[in-house]
């Protein structure tokens, strides 16, 4: 686990956070469009705890799918489209989050999923993060729409620490980091 705790604060001081990232893509849509938050995802981090590939899909009332998409990599803008989402108002996937609710940034995701007991004995190498509004009841948070982490976690192999194995996630709260579910399959690692 200092392993882990000592990659992740290495590497955090040279990657920029989602929240950081929802700033910058604001200079690549219109006046309409910023900090309209809709979704924020990352590639499966390389090599350290903290992934260089972002998404940040933001409400754009102008674009045809209501949405305009931001790719950054190693921090720097990368790509704007506005991407084909069909399928997301049929389940509520196109709803903009509250920005003044979002407190918990990707940083601190990472180090509160990191915190699961599960994780204590494992080498943990990479993550992918998704940041959406929840919408589901089911979860019994009573907090309908509120942003979601979902924090995908892999962890070395035992029989050969050069591979991984995915072991699954942790969902956290943004509004105050209370882990939410988890859905941890550490035996994976085997």
């Amino acid at each position: 686990m200092a392993l882990c705790v000592g990659l992740f604060t290495a590497a955090r001081a040279g990657e920029p956070t989602a929240f950081e990232l929802i700033k910058e893509a604001n200079r690549y849509v219109g006046e309409p469009a910023k900090d309209r938050v809709v979704q924020v995802r990352s590639e499966k981090s390389i090599g350290t705890l903290i992934p260089n590939i972002w998404w940040v899909v933001l409400y754009d009332p102008d674009a045809t799918m209501k949405a305009t998409e931001v790719k950054f990599g190693a921090g720097k803008k990368l790509d704007v489209k506005r991407p084909f989402r069909l399928l997301e108002p049929a389940f509520g996937a196109d709803k903009q989050m509250d920005r003044d609710k979002l407190k918990i940034d990707s940083d601190a995701a990472i180090k509160k999923a990191m915190e699961e007991p599960l994780l204590k004995d494992l080498k943990i190498l990479a993550t992918q993060l998704k940041l959406e509004q929840s919408n589901d009841t089911a979860l019994g948070t009573g907090n309908t729409g509120q942003g979601l982490w979902k924090v995908r976690l892999w962890a070395a192999k035992l029989r050969d620490p050069s591979r991984d194995a995915d072991i699954g996630e942790v969902w956290l709260s943004a509004l105050d980091g209370k882990v939410i579910k988890t859905d941890l399959h550490i035996n994976r690692v085997d």
